[in-house]
């Protein structure tokens, strides 16, 4: 069973530790040791970087069994939601703990409608997830020439850590269609 803790203070510097392991790993995978795609010295997603998407939303635990297997932080804003970070431990890969943490955040805020997410151009295995497990869809691709208009040093770090790069998702919900499947209609 998959249930989403919220992070406690004392995680805290754990869950920065797993959120950089579990991102170097799927760096790693992909390109092998060259470090140009890292933000700051051995790390795909620097501290500064988790931290202040910590600070600016609500940060999970995913748990299995009572023991974290990896972690999420989103923001929510009315019917709108964005996943900013998601991440699995590489040792619990491929088995359904990312979907069931995504059908969590799903319960956890019936009131979205519509949710949003970023990943780099060679997450292979986050574009399948996203799109073929969490009914995700492609709807930008932010690159040297398009970078994302609502983050201003968008440019700048496709330049450096994503020169091809990154894929804007969005999932929308019709909460209409949804409440006349549960009533049986």
């Amino acid at each position: 069973m998959i249930e989403l803790k919220p992070l406690a203070s004392q995680d805290r510097e754990q869950f920065i530790r797993d959120n950089q392991n579990a991102f170097n790993y799927g760096a790693l995978e992909e390109f092998g040791r060259r470090d140009d795609h890292f933000e700051e010295e051995g790390e795909i997603i620097s501290r500064e970087t988790i931290e202040a998407s910590i600070d600016g939303g609500e940060a999970y635990r995913i748990m299995q069994d009572g023991e974290p297997v990896g972690g999420l932080i989103i923001k929510v804003d009315g019917e709108r939601g964005d996943l900013d970070i998601l991440f699995v431990s590489p040792k619990a890969h491929s088995k359904g703990i990312g979907y069931a943490a995504w059908c969590a955040v799903e319960r956890l805020h019936p009131e979205v409608t519509v949710w949003e997410t970023v990943t780099p151009y060679f997450e292979k295995r986050n574009i399948h997830f996203y799109v073929n497990r969490c009914g995700f869809h492609i709807v930008e691709f932010y690159n040297q020439h398009h970078p994302d208009p609502n983050d201003p040093e968008a440019a700048e770090r496709l330049d450096e850590q994503f020169p091809d790069g990154m894929f804007r998702f969005e999932k929308r919900i019709d909460r209409k269609d949804t409440q006349n499947n549960d009533s049986g209609n």
